[in-house]
């Protein structure tokens, strides 16, 4: 009998014992729920001075992706317009390198908001991209925007490799602030020398999930305009769109044919002086990025445009489309209040808010020659990808895309044919087997800025795996 007591005893014990550590699992958990939900609160934007209301929230501020050099990036994350629960989650990434997703992608291109020509208001995006999706804008890497470190070297040696580092280590620290979105369909996009960024950053996904059996990032596919792909073919695809768009001499074109090799890690003065010549002399005063609309007038002023970085004619400047509309954004970010509003500049960075940083684009460490070995490995992990170019872009134009492109040796699933929207030709598209490639009619190096509905119809498109509409 002493022993059935006993026993009893001990599977009582046994069950008290259990009934303490979920009640104590439980309230661990509830409280790291609660302060989930309190970093959440801090983020949160209550409105941005001079906003238009609106039912969506939004949320901006700090992760820090590296503790030991003090770099910390800044985010501006806009929920769905609608059922926001139910919508992916789509990281955008603008280029330079060393420009902001703030100036360009959220304040000119596919944010809710533009900024009025004084920078004192904020105005509605009708064709905005959180109609479809959760926006998630990055200012990456470190010295970008916001985005800072408290390691001045860290400024002289960025490069593709620890932007790409550093933007996975956001992720996974942006999804713990924000749990609700671990798991959750999500894309990257973005245009411009994110042609590195964004499959640079979905090699480094694919290959921490590989190493992870319940990884939280549920990388679906990437969608990228106008992007800087291959210094070889870009090159040569660049120039064949400036002697056909007839912007460059017959001679000024075989000058640059001649004397340039596009695969030298340093070009020679004679091909320095060729691109020169055909930029300060036979350009005029265009807009590079959209060759066929008003040139900003301030930029008259710039006496020369400057190439950057080493080998290939791509290496300028790829920042924006209007110098004009960027001054809105530097005058709007840089006020005080709405720094405020958006939990920015909180150590109080020693310099003004730009929209692309001149340190960072002189001093770029490290930068693929090419992409084209990346895209195969990320098609045959199955990802779905889609590249798409505004057709008046002389920086990084439809010849150099598909020039790259074409070196993929894709077998055509569905040939090239005119896609609609609103009854117009909105542009051509053709479908590889993993790869879909998209013009847009009429736009330029900022698709979405130029031709906004055609972008949203691209973007609709892609994020349903949908080819482009054909006519009615």
């Amino acid at each position: 009998m002493a022993l059935v007591h006993s026993n009893s005893s001990a599977t009582i014990m046994i069950f008290f014992y259990s009934i303490l550590v979920f009640m104590l699992s439980l309230t661990t958990t509830t409280i790291n729920v609660a302060a989930t939900a309190k970093e959440q609160e801090l983020d949160r934007i209550s409105a941005l001075p001079g906003q238009p209301p609106v039912s969506f929230s939004q949320y901006s501020g700090y992760v820090t992706v590296n503790e030991k050099h003090g770099r910390a990036l800044f985010y501006w994350f806009i929920e769905a317009t609608a059922s926001p629960q139910n919508k992916p989650l789509v990281l955008w990434l603008n280029g330079g390198p060393g420009c902001s997703s703030v100036a360009y992608g959220a304040s000119e291109e596919i944010g809710p908001f533009r900024i009025n020509t004084t920078g004192s208001s904020l105005y509605l995006n009708k064709y905005s991209w959180n109609r479809e999706a959760n926006i998630l804008f990055l200012e990456s890497p470190a010295g970008v925007g916001f985005s800072y470190t408290n390691t001045s070297a860290d400024l002289k040696d960025s490069g593709d490799k620890r932007t790409a580092q550093d933007a996975l280590t956001f992720l996974l620290q942006w999804l713990s602030r924000f749990p609700q979105y671990k798991y959750r369909e999500f894309y990257i996009s973005g245009e411009s020398y994110a042609g590195h960024y964004v499959p640079q950053l979905a090699k480094e996904i694919v290959n921490y999930n590989k190493a992870h059996s319940h990884p939280i990032i549920n990388l679906k596919g990437f969608i990228v305009g106008n992007a800087v792909t291959d210094n070889y073919y870009d090159s040569i695809g660049t120039v064949a769109y400036w002697w056909t768009h007839s912007i460059i001499s017959d001679h000024t074109y075989r000058s640059i044919l001649d004397h340039c090799n596009f695969t030298a890690d340093k070009s020679t003065t004679q091909c320095d002086d060729a691109v020169d010549y055909a930029m300060n002399h036979e350009f005029g005063d265009i807009d590079q990025y959209s060759i066929y609309t008003p040139f900003c007038l301030t930029q008259i002023n710039n006496a020369k445009r400057h190439l950057r970085l080493k080998n290939t004619l791509l290496r300028r400047r790829i920042s924006g489309y209007d110098p004009c509309t960027e001054n809105y954004a530097e005058k709007y970010y840089n006020r005080p209040d709405v720094q405020k509003a958006m939990h920015a500049n909180i150590t109080k960075i020693p310099y003004k808010w730009t929209a692309c940083s001149d340190t960072l684009i002189k001093n770029w460490n490290d930068s693929e020659d090419s992409m084209l070995p990346t895209y195969k490995e990320l098609m045959a992990a199955g990802l779905k990808i889609w590249v798409f170019s505004g057709d008046t872009d002389s920086v990084v134009p439809v010849t150099a895309t598909r020039f790259s492109l074409s070196h993929l040796n894709l077998t055509i699933k569905t040939p090239w044919y005119p896609w609609y929207t609103g009854g117009q030709v909105g542009g051509w598209t053709e479908v590889y087997n993993g790869l879909t490639f998209a013009t847009i009619r009429g736009a330029g190096h900022e698709v979405p800025l130029f031709k906004p509905k055609r972008a949203i119809v691209l973007f609709q498109s892609f994020l349903a795996g949908k080819q482009l509409p054909r006519p009615n």
